[in-house]
């Protein structure tokens, strides 16, 4: 009985028109502010219709809402709970933002596209996002697919994705994304795309390849820019776009007849040990004995292409296949290997840029921040508003980025649901003073408070003075 009641106090507790229970919004928003979110909504977006109006208000409110939390239109009335609406200007209501969404086109998520590459750009003028991006970044090129459910799901397709390691059919959306890292900085989201579910990997990538160099150039990274990408995406316009832009590429090879070729021409003693999952290293020999051996040799990809030809190293991988059955004494007569491939113009050597590829898989893991966040939903069936839900969703996921960074050097690297946990779902309680001067007492002794304040102290206060 003690248990219930402490429970129903708390609750009642969230109606107290003085609490707020996302303090950490204040900051995030005041960095989005400093950013320049609405001017750049307000410049490039124009949605039609008597729903598309104040574009500049409601897609903020929509990225303070997946900042916080939401995965649905109906999860943005956290915006409206307790003081909230004391601390922020112009939230609306769920519904006025889910309608607002239902107005745009294709063309208007093309506007809001530049509006979160523009936006991504300034976040990373006013914190220490890509940090090394002046000697190497690397952009990472992949696609998702979304699994969503219901007959009016507009772009619904069955379409292949992986789940624990086996290729199945999932009636979904297909999401396509680019984003950019260093090797010392989390990944933040410079391009995306929606596509029908049963759209081929490879669809619309090359341009999508174009623009996120363009803002990676945009963001400070000038130096070596090296895309990654794998095997769906090896295709003469995608590497050819890459080239185009002045950035060098890392694609993983399918293993076909020309490329089983050139691996058996590979002599035994090219190989190199890497260090790999039970490797060991030896003090005498001074290298790894391991179970995985890399090498490489000059191959032309496309040369049936006129003018599309490519010669560049490639690098193959082989990993010894277990013989399961030697603790029975069915030992082997001879080594059999498993082979990956990758083709790269990449200027590092031979076993660093191998490694600098297999780090390609930190693509998968803004994806998992993504869908354990705001695209946990595909929320409406009109196309074009999901694609605008997934162009907002990456500007809330870099401004998360941004705060993190900010806020200290653990949080440059934390996953977005522990900034959300730890920076943004903090209770606050408000109290006025004269003239409408507004104070957030935050709970003693937090274990965040450094974070916090470091954080508000740069979105905040005073702007940097000018150099």
């Amino acid at each position: 009985m003690r248990l219930l009641h402490s429970l129903a106090k708390t609750h009642a507790s969230f109606d107290d028109p003085n609490l707020v229970s996302q303090a950490g919004l204040v900051p995030v928003m005041g960095l989005a502010q400093r950013a320049g979110l609405g001017e750049l909504v307000a410049e490039h977006v124009r949605p039609g219709g008597e729903c598309g109006v104040n574009a500049a208000v409601k897609l903020p409110c929509l990225v303070a809402g997946m900042a916080a939390g939401a995965d649905s239109i109906n999860d943005m009335d956290l915006l409206r709970h307790g003081a909230m609406t004391s601390l922020f200007g112009g939230v609306r209501a769920p519904s006025t933002l889910g309608s607002h969404l239902r107005c745009y086109t294709w063309g208007n998520v093309a506007q809001l596209e530049r509006a979160g590459r523009e936006f991504l750009v300034n976040l990373a003028g006013q914190a220490p996002l890509l940090p090394g991006a002046d000697v190497l970044a690397f952009i990472d090129i992949d696609s998702m697919q979304k699994r969503v459910y219901g007959h009016k799901k507009q772009g619904a397709r069955f379409g292949h994705t992986k789940i624990q390691g086996k290729s199945l059919l999932v009636r979904g959306l297909n999401a396509l994304a680019a984003t950019i890292s260093t090797p010392i900085a989390a990944p933040v989201i410079a391009a995306t795309r929606l596509r029908g579910g049963n759209a081929a990997s490879a669809r619309g990538a090359a341009s999508l390849a174009a623009r996120a160099i363009g803002t990676a150039r945009d963001c400070g990274c000038t130096g070596t820019i090296i895309v990654r990408l794998d095997s769906a995406f090896y295709n003469a316009a995608v590497i050819g776009a890459v080239r185009r832009g002045g950035a060098r590429f890392s694609v993983t090879v399918p293993l076909n007849a020309s490329i089983r070729a050139a691996i058996a021409a590979i002599g035994e003693d090219a190989w190199t040990p890497i260090r790999y999952p039970r490797a060991i290293w030896d003090d005498q020999l001074g290298a790894w004995i391991s179970d995985a051996e890399v090498a490489e040799v000059q191959y032309t990809a496309f040369a049936s292409k006129k003018g599309q030809a490519v010669t560049a190293r490639l690098i193959v991988r082989r990993v010894r296949d277990l013989n399961k059955q030697a603790a029975a004494g069915q030992d082997e007569l001879f080594a059999v290997w498993r082979y990956h491939a990758v083709l790269t113009d990449s200027p590092f050597e031979l076993v660093q840029a191998e490694g600098q590829h297999r780090d390609h898989a930190v693509v998968e893991q803004v994806f998992a921040d993504i869908t354990s966040g705001p695209l946990a939903h595909m929320p409406s069936g009109v196309f074009a508003a999901n694609a605008a839900w997934l162009s907002i969703a990456a500007m809330a996921h870099n401004l998360l980025r941004a705060a993190g960074a900010l806020a200290s050097l653990p949080f440059a690297k934390a996953r977005a649901a522990t900034i959300r946990r730890d920076l943004i779902a903090v209770a606050a309680r408000t109290a006025r003073h004269a003239r409408g001067h507004l104070t957030l007492h935050l709970p003693d002794g937090w274990h965040r408070e450094h974070e916090w304040l470091n954080l508000l102290a740069a979105a905040c206060g005073p702007p940097a003075a000018a150099a």
